[in-house]
């Protein structure tokens, strides 16, 4: 059990309520950010904070006097401006925020989308090539996200980078918002069957971002193979075992009653490596067979 107080941004969405959970399993007082009262999850020693933390004023006032940040919030879907000015503005000005007022730990979560994934590039670690200006504008405005988070300096940040993020939720996009889109456009159901399908599962996750931001995984001097470096910024892979499209589209399409449709062509067949997170004593514990049942099982 921890005494830790630890703010969480976005703390109703699908990471952020599962980050929250864990944390009060942990015992750690929660300081629970979100956009409208009475979204925040309903669980002992979670305090609701409603507001914006893109906001300099309301993000100090929520930042103060506690021992870790976590910010979990990107606004899928939308555009590049809007990418920016909340996913990368807002999660700064927070970040910054809890820099001025001395907190000693903040815990961002990216993706492993900031890897160049082209086909050919094989396996990737922490020193992976990131993408280029031209890629997608998630991977692009993340990218940025990380880079900027790591000029900061003043405390230590951890860079969180999961795959595709299983797991049931309205607001889950392997779960619910991919399938819906399988379901109703038959050009979804093109993949080439061999590619990588990296993922992860939120509770696991949300696992290692808790023993993070409690300290139940410690800051360490100066290697990242056993620790978040004190004062620097270190990424960490948190990504499960291999899998491929036609695990992953396979399940839905089958689940939905539809026929996918393979295709041929280069693709990345790599694996996004998670081992630095296994040296922080990490090990994720749904299996893909779990996970897959559990997404199927969603969508019957």
């Amino acid at each position: 059990m921890t005494s830790s107080t630890v703010v969480v941004t976005g703390a109703n969405g699908l990471v952020g309520s599962h980050v929250v959970q864990a944390l009060a399993e942990r015992g750690a007082a929660v300081r629970a950010v979100v956009r409208r009262v009475g979204t925040a999850p309903d669980l002992p020693g979670v305090e609701e904070h409603v507001g914006d933390f893109a906001d300099p004023a309301f993000a100090a006032e929520v930042v103060a006097g506690t021992d870790a940040l976590v910010t979990t919030v990107h606004p899928l879907g939308s555009g590049r401006d809007d990418q920016r000015r909340v996913g990368l503005d807002g999660t700064l000005t927070i970040a910054s925020a809890a820099t001025d007022a001395g907190v000693p730990l903040v815990v961002h979560v990216s993706t492993a989308g900031v890897y160049d994934r082209s086909p050919g590039v094989g396996d990737v670690d922490e020193s992976g090539a990131l993408v280029p200006d031209d890629a997608d504008d998630y991977g692009v405005v993340k990218r940025d996200t990380d880079a900027a988070l790591a000029r900061l300096g003043g405390t230590t940040r951890v860079l969180v980078r999961p795959p595709a993020i299983l797991g049931a939720g309205e607001s889950s996009v392997w779960n619910t918002v991919q399938p819906a889109r399988i379901r109703d456009d038959e050009a979804a159901r093109h993949a080439i069957a061999d590619k990588s399908f990296a993922w992860v599962h939120v509770d696991d996750l949300a696992a290692l971002v808790a023993d993070v931001a409690t300290g139940a995984i410690a800051t360490v001097g100066d290697d990242a193979s056993i620790g978040p470096v004190v004062g620097a910024c270190t990424p960490v892979n948190v990504a499960a075992g291999p899998a491929t499209q036609r695990d992953y589209v396979g399940t839905v399409t089958s689940a939905l009653g539809l026929e996918p449709t393979w295709e041929d062509g280069p693709a990345w067949t790599g694996r996004i490596l998670a081992e630095r997170a296994r040296g922080w004593g990490w090990t994720p514990r749904v299996s893909l067979d779990d996970a897959l049942a559990e997404l199927a099982d969603g969508l019957r």
